[in-house]
């Protein structure tokens, strides 16, 4: 599974994220620009001792991410999305797309992708989850879905 941040603005929720990837065995994709240095101290001691584990990967536009992964299977997470992450059918291969933590994704994305646009139901009035927390409800669906491979 990949796990594309789109922009990320706080280094704590990376180095959640990146914690997730780590104990999941997911690739972690950053597109630049990053809200935060990839030294920040947050963000190191969010993902703790996890790093060496991590395949972590730069890009400097999604389009990037689009055209190294032209076969990839893309799901936008979005408060805007029109689909229950829970009703999609995902794959072990596919890429998770979350945008940064004050705007989300670019609508003209999402747009573009209506029928592949996800949402985590909530109630009206709340804005939004936590970009670390929605990742990980998301990321463990896949998993749930595909049977844990690898782990135990």
């Amino acid at each position: 599974m990949h796990i594309v941040l789109v922009e990320p603005e706080i280094p704590a929720n990376t180095g959640n994220i990146a914690r997730t990837c780590s104990v999941t065995g997911s690739v972690l994709h950053l597109v630049r620009p990053l809200g935060f240095s990839t030294d920040d101290r947050q963000l190191k001691r969010a993902g703790l001792d996890y790093w060496h584990q991590l395949d972590i990967r730069y890009h400097d536009s999604l389009q990037e991410v689009w055209d190294k992964h032209p076969d990839g299977r893309f799901f936008y997470a979005s408060t805007k999305g029109g689909n229950w992450y829970s009703e999609m059918t995902y794959t072990a291969d596919d890429f998770l797309v979350f945008g940064k933590e004050t705007k989300g994704l670019p609508a003209d994305v999402l747009e573009a992708h209506r029928d592949r646009a996800i949402r985590i139901p909530q109630v009206p009035e709340a804005r939004s989850l936590n970009l670390s927390n929605a990742v990980a409800i998301v990321a463990f669906e896949v998993l749930r879905q595909v049977g844990f491979p690898g782990m135990v």
